[in-house]
């Protein structure tokens, strides 16, 4: 029962960071109509409008928090939420798809780095293995199996935004294992997302006009609202929880799904192409995942009698 429950969750977080690949199709949608803080601003206001009344709703006994769960959250709500948005929406805007999706594939290195040392994780030799597998198949798909443009790539202004959003979602991830320890999946992402909100908000209002209000396109709108219920409460909430089942490091292993689908879908709805290096890659991440996850079955009691008289 416990085996097919921790397949279960393996499952959900393959599901949740798929999604999150429909935020890079989503965010080109709607950066086209706003800036990029305004963007993240109205995803996460639609997101608390809905996750608020189901946390009242679904969490009967929320137990109180401290000044320094309020601090906890408040960091949860500039790391994830504040800061990680708004320099993953300024590189949609300015940094080439390959570039930004090579970044953000390095988070689970720095999860599992972080994990180890301030959450003492054991980084099992599996997870090391799986991860390298995972990122080979990120780097295939990222470039089309041309591992080559890699060596072409030089530092530019924005590679340090998007190294502050692997940073970001890093500390975010670490800090929300310490945070679950005491308060549930839903509970966590619900105020880290009224925190992250409010940080926004300022930088909502200086960029945004009633201008760009009322030039904005309706797939603007409707991106903004597919990345507040789906890319952001249905997965935030799934990620949190298989965090707290399985812990940072192999849950962070998931993130590999992301590039996956972000090429899928990029081939179903803006008909790029999906080619032969995209399968091989995702074969990779596939395997990679599985080594992480992998964990063998627990020997019976007569097992272990046998193998003693033997």
């Amino acid at each position: 029962m416990k085996t097919k429950k921790t397949w279960l969750i393996y499952l959900m977080l393959a599901l949740a960071t798929s999604t999150w690949g429909s935020a890079f199709i989503a965010g080109k949608v709607a950066i086209e109509s706003f800036e990029p803080a305004t963007v993240a601003f109205f995803r996460f206001l639609g997101a608390a409008l809905l996750l608020f009344p189901l946390m009242w709703y679904l969490e009967r006994d929320i137990p109180k928090p401290t000044k320094k769960d309020w601090f906890l959250f408040a960091l949860l709500g500039l790391t994830g939420i504040a800061l990680y948005n708004i320099f993953f929406f300024i590189a949609s805007k300015h940094a080439p798809v390959i570039k930004s999706s090579l970044f953000i594939a390095s988070n689970p290195v720095l999860i599992i780095i972080l994990s180890a040392i301030f959450l003492k994780e054991k980084i099992s030799r599996n997870q090391v293995i799986g991860l390298i597998l995972a990122l080979l198949g990120v780097a295939f798909i990222i470039t089309n199996g041309h591992l080559e443009v890699f060596l072409t790539m030089g530092f530019e202004a924005i590679d340090a935004v998007l190294l502050g959003a692997v940073v970001c979602w890093a500390l975010y991830s670490v800090i929300g294992r310490v945070v679950l320890k005491k308060y549930s999946s839903i509970v966590s992402t619900t105020y880290a997302v009224g925190f992250g909100t409010i940080l926004l908000l300022p930088f909502a209002l200086v960029e945004t006009s009633f201008t760009d209000l009322a030039d904005s396109t309706l797939s603007a709108w409707v991106a903004i609202g597919h990345m507040s219920v789906f890319v952001t409460v249905v997965s935030f909430i799934m990620y949190y929880y298989g965090i707290q089942q399985i812990g940072a490091a192999k849950a962070s292993i998931f993130i590999n799904f992301m590039p996956i689908s972000a090429v899928v879908l990029a081939s179903l709805i803006l008909g790029e192409a999906l080619t032969l290096p995209h399968i091989v890659g995702a074969c990779f991440v596939l395997s990679g995942v599985t080594i992480s996850t992998y964990k063998k079955l627990p020997k019976t009691k007569k097992e272990k009698i046998e193998k003693k008289l033997a």
